[in-house]
């Protein structure tokens, strides 16, 4: 075996790495950029290196010529599927734990590598021939194909900048933007044009090849529950497959795996048209580990890490197809920084950033957790949003699902949005209990698996828990001035409420009212409400129930869901949203990114729904469109600027700008109907 090996990665999978080969006893080194310096992966690792980008194969190189690595372990993004860095390992002296840079060069090309498996007998989707297209070539290729097409990069995978387009007049759009996410996810913006297949499941198989002409393949997996062409959910084995189709895929995934010369873990991901499960088309090979590999090592009980390094030292295959079983359900959630917002419509899944406050990752039978993260990460959005995954296996589906969903419950991440609650909620929807799934589940149905709102119940604990802040202390003789604790207590009168003004993004602001033990959120009744605390636990007894809440700072969580429940100063807010604010012109950042593209200049006039500016993050772009006819009047950013959420980046004035502006909202003004008495917390 290896005496170090470098880990070119960091994150979830590179812990990942270094579990196996702290099991193995081989020396792990670890890289981290200055943004991850206090990184759990590097905390983990026997020794760890500086380097300027997790990009530049020649820091690389160099990082593992200082930590005494005579191999590399690329993870997965980032330079894993490069072939330019494989070969700038074999020059150095380095094993490269993965494929041959040539079998990565001719998958990583999606063009040629339909072209060599389709020359192998596999049957491969419908799509345009030919490399650099220019974009009149794709549209060309589009209108021959029939709309609808999906877009896609020829280099990279993930998700990134893929387009489904459906109508003509936003193809040239469509392209260009494609273009745009390709280029800067994968320095490479060859594009090409694929037939659209309506209500497709998306079915990958795990191969294994050794260098002495070995090709296996480990089962399949069910990889359909997406949003932006990106997974969430995965599962092994998938319930739409009967033996004979299992079989027949998975030698088709040997031959695509012959068909380049491969070596190492690969996948082979197959499109299954819906309305018939016996069809099945090639759509990529993925030239490294996957995301979703845990899902097979649970259900083959083989560890696909370990078994790279041996292929990579040279050794064979001692496994034959017949050794190959899977045994119960494996079922893996991708928490991702990510916070999922209803707008015109649609469920816009938008990356977030922060520091974790709170962390508790799940336990128990058949659940396993792979993560990044640690109490006190800083977590940006320079990097993909995938933070951890959480998996549980099961003798059978309906256990897997069972334990993955009560797993995703006992999840605390506080102090940055994430999708765990999302997750959970969507694996309780009755089609994906069914196991009737396709890739536009989550499309259709994502609004429903949002919650209807913030619960009156979270606003009732934060003003309680703001309230116990506030409280005075006492002093050195042990006595409190009654009339300094903000309880509402007055000397021979009703008990006052204290105000407290809330606002959780993306929602309307919130006021709440305490006074002796009761609680009023907005014009609810009053409910009698007390907080009880141990540690980081707030149990919140009201209506002869208690419910327990995580809490961090201004963050509360539960059953996987969080909520950062800021104090909002409505008079400030007034004063500094100005005519815009009252016009509701102004357009705010959704989520912390740099602004990447700008179509309008002050003075301009534009059209509701006209796109106004691109804000970037984690690879991914957000439109900003415009809310109303009108004229831009303020634009605060241009092409680069980094904006955080909620920052104002344009206003746009509408066009009967002289309407009288709406009445305030008596609740954050007043305190409510037959109650003169407040006080406003501080």
């Amino acid at each position: 075996m290896f005496d170090t090996v470098l880990v070119a990665n960091r994150g979830e999978i590179a812990v990942r790495v270094l579990r196996t080969l702290r099991e193995l006893g081989v020396r792990s080194a670890a890289v981290f950029t200055e943004a991850d310096c206090d990184a759990r992966h590097v905390r983990e690792a026997d020794t760890a290196v500086l380097v300027g980008s997790y990009l530049s194969a020649q820091e690389l190189v160099r990082a593992a010529g200082v930590a005494g690595a005579r191999a590399v372990h690329p993870g997965y993004g980032f330079l894993a599927e490069n072939a330019g860095f494989a070969r700038a390992c074999a020059e150095a002296g380095l094993t490269f734990i993965g494929p041959p840079a040539d079998a990565i060069e001719l998958m990583g090309d999606k063009i040629r590598a339909k072209e060599a498996v389709r020359a192998a007998g596999v049957p491969v989707v419908p799509g345009s021939t030919g490399s650099a297209l220019t974009d009149a070539e794709l549209a060309a290729a589009a209108a021959e194909i029939g709309l609808p097409v999906l877009l896609k990069p020829s280099a990279g995978g993930g998700g990134k900048g893929m387009r489904l387009v459906r109508d003509a007049d936003l193809l040239a759009e469509e392209i260009a933007a494609a273009r745009r996410e390709a280029r800067g996810s994968f320095g490479d913006d060859t594009l090409l044009v694929e037939r659209w297949i309506d209500r497709p499941r998306h079915i990958e198989i795990q191969v294994l090849a050794d260098g002495h002409g070995n090709v296996l393949h480990l089962g399949e997996r069910e990889c359909s529950l997406q949003r932006r062409h990106q997974k969430v959910i995965e599962e092994a084995p998938s319930v739409l497959l009967d033996p004979a189709t299992r079989a027949a895929m998975g030698e088709a995934a040997v031959q695509a795996a012959r068909a380049c010369g491969y070596t190492g873990a690969g996948t082979v991901e197959f499109i299954v048209p819906g309305a018939d499960p016996g069809v099945y088309f090639f759509m990529e090979m993925n030239t490294r580990l996957q995301v979703e590999h845990p899902v097979t090592e649970l259900v083959t009980g083989l560890d696909l890490v370990a078994w790279q390094l041996r292929v990579a030292r040279g050794e064979p295959l001692d496994l034959t197809q017949q050794d190959i079983t899977l045994t119960g359900h494996a079922i893996e959630a991708r928490i991702c920084a990510e916070t999922a917002r209803a707008a015109d419509g649609r469920v816009d899944f938008l990356p977030s950033a922060g520091t974790v406050l709170a962390l508790r990752e799940p336990a128990g039978p058949g659940v396993r957790v792979d993560s990044g993260l640690a109490q006190d990460t800083e977590v940006g959005t320079a990097y993909d949003p995938l933070l951890a995954k959480v998996i549980a296996h099961g003798p059978d589906r309906a256990t897997a699902l069972r334990r993955l969903r009560a797993a995703l419950a006992g999840t605390v991440i506080l102090g940055l949005d994430t999708n765990t609650g999302f997750l959970r909620r969507l694996l309780d929807h009755p089609d994906v209990v069914a196991g009737d799934l396709d890739t536009g589940l989550i499309d259709r149905d994502a609004a429903a698996l949002l919650p209807p709102g913030v619960p009156d119940e979270v606003y009732e604990a934060a003003a309680l828990l703001r309230q116990a802040a506030l409280a005075a202390a006492p002093d050195p003789a042990g006595w409190t001035d009654p009339f300094s604790v903000p309880s509402g207590w007055r000397l021979g009168g009703e008990p006052a409420w204290t105000v407290h003004h809330f606002r959780v993004p993306g929602h309307q602001p919130v006021t709440v009212r305490v006074a002796g033990g009761r609680v009023r959120v907005g014009d609810a009744p009053p409910v009698d409400a007390r907080l009880v605390l141990d540690g980081s636990r707030a149990l919140l007894h009201r209506g002869g129930t208690v419910l327990a809440f995580e809490h961090a700072g201004q963050w509360l969580g539960r059953d996987g869901d969080s909520w950062w429940v800021r104090p909002y100063d409505p008079v400030a807010e007034a004063l500094r949203g100005g005519a815009a604010g009252a016009g509701g012109g102004a357009l705010s950042a959704p989520m912390p990114g740099t602004v990447t593209v700008v179509k309008v200049a002050k003075g301009d006039e534009v059209v509701a729904g006209q796109s106004l500016l691109v804000v970037e993050a984690m690879k991914m772009e957000h439109v900003i469109t415009a809310p109303h006819d009108g004229t831009v009047t303020e634009i605060d950013v241009g092409a680069g600027t980094t904006v955080a959420m909620d920052q104002v980046l344009a206003v746009v004035t509408p066009a009967e700008a002289g309407a009288p502006a709406p009445a305030p909202d008596p609740a954050l003004a007043a305190g409510g109907p037959g109650k003169p008495k407040e006080e406003e917390a501080s």
